[in-house]
This record gives C-alpha cells, sequence and structure tokens, in this order.
C-alpha cells in the first residue's frame, strides 16, 4: 500500500480516521503493517501490501 492511500482510507465501521502503523516498507510502499480505528478500537493488518479493510464479524 502506498503511503499516501492512508490519507483517504477510512474506517469501514464508523468512518473514523485511522492510524498507521508500520512494520517493513520499501521506498514509499508499505510491505506490513496496521490500520488502527481508535474510535472503534479496531485494527486492520496490512500485509503483502494490501490493507484488509473487512469489518470484523459483529458476534
Amino acid at each position: 500500500m502506498k503511503k499516501k492511500l492512508n490519507d483517504i482510507l477510512a474506517c469501514p465501521m464508523c468512518k473514523g480516521k485511522l492510524e498507521l502503523k508500520v512494520n517493513e516498507e520499501k521506498g514509499d510502499e508499505i510491505i506490513t503493517g496496521s490500520l488502527t480505528c481508535a474510535k472503534c478500537d479496531v485494527t486492520y493488518p496490512i500485509k503483502d501490501a494490501i490493507p484488509h479493510l473487512l469489518p470484523p464479524e459483529k458476534k
């Protein structure tokens, strides 16, 4: 995922701002990391440069 993509991504649950945490990057590409919504307290992983923004299942 490109770093600048974080500026337009929003939490799929509440549409809130996501906080980016980078574990591995190559140039301006984030390879692994996570996106966290403080409002919902949900973390979405970034794996193989792809953000996985599926909402968690409701139990």
